[in-house]
């Protein structure tokens, strides 16, 4: 698989974390494998996960393959983007072809990377994931690999204005291979989400202090912080839900 763009938007999105003084706390990116593929299975906490999450295999020279919503390849500008860098298109209505994409991709090699959350988590906790990431692996034979990504939500995510200042921590932390048979998905899916959830609260205990002091409204609640706990979320998630359904319902009754 060739690739013409992706090394230099790598190259250019490094340059940009420095210009951003930004520091990187990253740890157990060995167990992301040299050769071969892998599923990588990340929190979505901000809108600029995927960008960063790639750089869990970037020790190990490997380029991630991301699965993303399929609007986002229907933009003008980034959907070329995203095909140049050979990224799957999810559309959540119609989901067989990205999973079969995904595992046509692991298979010949490559390292994908998945959101099992699918949508940005409110209060910054693992919450409730779908079976196809456990799906996926097992159908690819491959290993199953959580990570854990903090700080990116502090720059830009859900019900809160971007902040794109210096000197931010983001932190990378890539947990031990799972190997899902596929046998029992909801019981897979279950130790997957365990093993993210442990990631995160890890990632959290060895984020700097001095920049997520108690109330931070990027911490979770049930870690001292402001955000809104998952029952809280849930709600706001089924708001943010309605209020866009009402918007397409008025938009057809226009056209």
């Amino acid at each position: 698989m060739r690739d013409i763009t992706y090394p230099p938007i790598i190259l250019t999105a490094k340059t940009v974390f420095r210009l951003l003084g930004q520091r990187f706390q990253m740890s157990g990116t060995e167990h992301v494998p040299t050769s071969g593929g892998a599923l990588l299975a990340c929190n979505h906490v901000g809108y600029l996960d995927f960008i960063y999450g790639g750089l869990a295999a970037n020790p190990s020279g490997r380029l991630v393959r991301f699965m993303a919503k399929k609007e986002i390849f229907d933009h003008p500008v980034g959907g070329p983007v995203m095909r140049s860098m050979h990224h799957i298109a999810v559309d959540r209505g119609e989901g067989l072809a990205s999973y079969h994409s995904a595992v046509d991709h692991l298979r010949a090699g490559e390292v994908v990377g998945i959101f099992p959350e699918a949508t940005i988590s409110r209060s910054f906790e693992v919450k409730e994931i779908k079976t196809g990431a456990v799906r996926i692996a097992a159908a690819a034979s491959v290993p199953l690999i959580p990570v854990a990504l903090w700080g990116t939500q502090r720059m830009l995510t859900k019900d809160h204005p971007k902040d794109f200042s210096r000197g931010k921590t983001i932190a990378i932390r890539v947990g031990e291979p799972l190997h899902p048979t596929g046998e029992d998905p909801v019981a897979e899916t279950a130790q997957l989400h365990a093993a993210m959830s442990a990631l995160v609260d890890e990632t959290i205990a060895g984020y700097p202090a001095d920049e997520q002091p108690p109330g931070s409204w990027w911490l979770p609640a049930r870690h001292g912080g402001s955000a809104p706990t998952p029952e809280e979320a849930l709600r706001l998630d089924a708001e943010e839900k309605r209020e866009r359904a009402a918007r397409r319902a008025a938009k057809r009754a226009q056209g």
